[in-house]
């Protein structure tokens, strides 16, 4: 498995040990979204490998597709992309993890990594070691449990994705991203603001080209779907993009 290197990429030695890791596990401030969010103290005792916290920039990748899968990673912070190549050297992008979200639970079942997963904005995630999580599945219910939930939200997370961004004008697909992003990042107000990603990533998420992505955009510039408020962040007027989104 590539592991994390370069300048964007800081590797934090917080967790050396596993009773260290089982320490901050417990103490985890998203622990109510993440894979662990059920265990108790005692299946704390079943770790006996190191849990590492890892800080990756804006562009590393937590691994890449055909990897040999070692581990699992839930992220704590931050947003990343998982990224299919298609034989003609473009690329899709099927689905965003956001703060709670688990990368890489096929390895559970002894497959390679099916995609690539890529740090969009920087981001802290914990690396689970494979073999952790397989056995506390097998000895504990409430990770079983866990993993099970896990497997529905990736699995309805997608039908979403190809429904929501795959399908429809080019309008209505940029419209629903520009919704979706905003219950990503949710605000105390009914216009939150969101920051959008590079043309090209638009594109591969939407299965548009990068020059539709950047007309569409500026088109709801124009029309006051959305608001620029700085370079590539965007104020949401939801209202008129729940119209575009039902085109």
């Amino acid at each position: 498995m590539r592991r994390p290197t370069g300048e964007d990429t800081l590797r934090k030695s917080r967790i050396e040990a596993a009773w260290k890791g089982q320490a901050e596990c417990a103490g985890c401030t998203i622990r109510d979204l993440a894979l662990f969010a059920d265990l108790q103290e005692d299946d704390f005792d079943l770790i006996h490998l190191p849990i590492d916290e890892l800080e990756f920039g804006a562009g590393s990748t937590l691994y890449n597709a055909g990897d040999e899968g070692r581990a699992l990673f839930t992220v704590r912070s931050g947003l990343v992309k998982l990224v299919q190549y298609l034989p003609d050297g473009g690329q899709r992008i099927v689905r965003l993890l956001r703060r709670g979200d688990t990368a890489g639970l096929e390895v559970l079942v002894g497959e390679a990594y099916e995609h690539s997963a890529v740090v969009l904005r920087p981001a802290l995630v914990c690396r689970l070691p494979r073999e952790v999580v397989k056995r506390l599945s097998v000895e504990t219910p409430r990770l079983h449990t866990q993993l099970m939930k896990r497997w529905h939200a990736q699995v309805r997370q997608a039908d979403e994705w190809l429904t929501g961004l795959s399908t429809g004008s080019a309008r209505s697909r940029v419209a629903r991203l520009f919704l979706h992003l905003a219950e990503v990042e949710p605000a105390c107000t009914p216009e939150p603001e969101v920051e959008l990603f590079s043309r090209e990533d638009l594109g591969a998420m939407l299965g548009v080209t990068t020059e539709t992505a950047s007309r569409v955009v500026a088109d709801f510039k124009r029309s006051g779907l959305v608001t620029e408020v700085r370079s590539n962040r965007f104020r949401c007027h939801t209202e008129p993009l729940r119209e575009a989104a039902g085109e």
